[in-house]
């Protein structure tokens, strides 16, 4: 993509701006900020609410428009089901990331309303039409558990069924894939130390398969988990080598309802660790005056800097 994922000394973080109505100026003012403290070196990655060819066109065309305003070395991505952002492509829309959640059984995948072929079509489809510079051009989320959400595990074990997922990812050279583990539920993990080990278990799976792997280590608020679960899994996760990670302004989703990394939580991440952001991402961030030396400046945090 736009980007280098997974150098050495570095942690990204895909900045996930969603917005309850799809609202283009509510998503702008969530976008403004994260960028303010470092993230969205992975992607800017917004789940629409609404499903459809016309709101995934006009979000990734907001975000287009906002990177090239000012000059932001990252990606876009609308994670609406892959065949709506197949039409959008078709129709013109500025594509540089497909994206699709997937499973390890193709009863899940079924389920999902997906399978092998319809992914060849949209990676032949991205190649040929997508906006990014880069040869990675699909992002990939999972996560334990799904295939027992739908009845779709056919007796097999989620660790194993999620490795299998990691496979069937693999085939397609993403440039990122995370789990999403502890948003499943309850019904398959159960409580804070489930999903730290959960979390811990597909990034190690992740790295054997040699995925550009990230996390979200997030919890949603029917399950035995809080703040200090998700934390302790943030900083476990990242110092076994997390890609990257969310980032969610305040640490909760207001669209999707789950509690994950926030915009601060990324830039103490990387303090408290020595990393730093994506090379390209990071001579923009100094550029603009919000990094310097690798610690952010008295500049950061202030989203009114993309207003002037």
């Amino acid at each position: 993509c736009n980007t280098t994922l997974g150098v050495p000394g570095t942690l990204a973080f895909r900045c996930q701006p969603n917005h309850p109505t799809d609202s283009v100026e509510g998503i702008i003012a969530a976008l403004k900020e994260g960028l303010s403290y470092g993230s969205g070196d992975a992607v800017i990655g917004i789940n629409p609410v609404e499903d459809n060819v016309e709101t995934v066109t006009r979000l990734l065309e907001t975000v287009k428009n906002f990177m090239t305003k000012w000059e932001i070395p990252t990606q876009n991505c609308v994670l609406a089901h892959v065949t709506t952002q197949m039409k959008a492509i078709e129709k013109g829309a500025p594509v540089d990331l497909v994206f699709q959640s997937i499973a390890g059984t193709q009863k899940a995948n079924d389920a999902f309303g997906v399978n092998a072929v319809l992914l060849d079509e949209a990676f032949a489809l991205v190649q040929q039409k997508g906006t990014a510079t880069g040869p990675n051009l699909m992002y990939f989320e999972t996560g334990q558990g799904s295939e027992v959400s739908l009845d779709a595990h056919l007796g097999v074990d989620m660790m194993t069924l999620e490795a299998r997922t990691y496979g069937y990812a693999r085939n397609y050279k993403p440039f990122m894939t995370n789990n999403v583990s502890g948003f499943i539920g309850p019904e398959t993990i159960y409580s804070g130390r489930e999903v730290l080990r959960a979390d811990l278990e597909d990034l190690f799976m992740g790295k054997l398969h040699g995925l550009p792997m990230g996390i979200a280590p997030c919890y949603t608020n029917h399950m035995k988990a809080d703040q200090n679960d998700q934390e302790m899994g943030t900083l476990l996760c990242a110092m076994a080598g997390s890609n990257f990670f969310m980032g969610v302004a305040g640490g909760d989703d207001v669209m999707l309802s789950y509690q994950d990394t926030s915009f601060h939580d990324d830039a103490s991440t990387r303090e408290i660790l020595g990393l730093r952001p994506l090379p390209e991402f990071e001579k923009w961030l100094e550029k603009m005056g919000i990094l310097e030396d690798g610690l952010l400046t008295e500049r950061a945090g202030d989203p009114s800097i993309f207003d002037k």
